[in-house]
């Protein structure tokens, strides 16, 4: 991989994206995965329903104006299912009255088109680190911090040479302190659904984070997962 590529990879995300305009959805999934993101596209209310209800994924930018099912009927069913994940909405339209619908059914912050893809990815960072009680957009575990706009990890103050997929699975880890992380959850994080995945690679980023961060940051529990802290 070469330097480019590698550091439009660093800061990864897994976001769902409900958008019927194929175009807009072109322009948007792009500039996201340029940034870092991991993106999941639905072209239609029902599939970004089922795809809601089904995945996990740390944020979703949801199109109020989908033609099947509206987008507020698409979050309220996402929120009565319990589906926490931090919501974007994505619309055209002006009326106070449509944000503050979408606001009231469970979104959590809105943008209006035209927009600018990197105030899409910022926004959808600070949904994420809110969401998960982190006010400051640099993340720390002891002696490491981890920085998601940089893409940058420092160990006591100590710039760390990790590679694209080491930065994303140590975001995951470094996002969830505490937490008990399955196998195949963080694949899902790696990995888009239409990549080839190979579960042995976990253990082997772990194992270099371990090496290059210490070796007790992240914990295996047999039959479990990971976790760290």
């Amino acid at each position: 991989m070469d330097i480019l590529a590698a550091k439009r990879e660093r800061h990864s995300i897994r976001v769902l994206l409900v958008e019927d305009d194929m175009e807009i959805a072109r322009r948007l999934s792009e500039g996201l995965r340029d940034a870092g993101f991991v993106v999941e596209h639905a072209g239609d209310g029902e599939m970004g329903l089922s795809l809601g209800k089904t995945e996990e994924f740390d944020a979703a930018i949801l199109d109020l104006g989908l033609p099947d099912i509206s987008g507020v009927d698409v979050l309220k069913r996402w929120r009565k299912a319990e589906r926490l994940m931090p919501v974007l909405i994505l619309t055209a339209r002006d009326s106070w009255t449509d944000k503050v619908d979408g606001l009231n059914a469970g979104a959590d912050d809105y943008i209006t088109k035209p927009f600018h893809v990197p105030e899409v990815a910022a926004r959808l960072r600070a949904l994420i680190r809110r969401a998960a009680g982190k006010a400051s957009p640099t993340l720390t575990f002891g002696e490491i911090e981890l920085s998601p706009v940089s893409g940058t990890v420092t160990l006591k103050g100590v710039a760390v040479d990790i590679t694209a997929n080491e930065f994303r699975l140590l975001n995951y880890f470094m996002h969830r302190q505490g937490r008990v992380i399955p196998q195949s959850e963080l694949l899902d994080h790696l990995y888009s659904l239409e990549e080839e995945r190979d579960p042995n690679t976990i253990e082997v980023y772990v194992g270099r984070l371990r090496k290059k961060l210490g070796r007790d940051i992240i914990k295996t529990l047999r039959g479990l997962g990971y976790r760290m802290g």
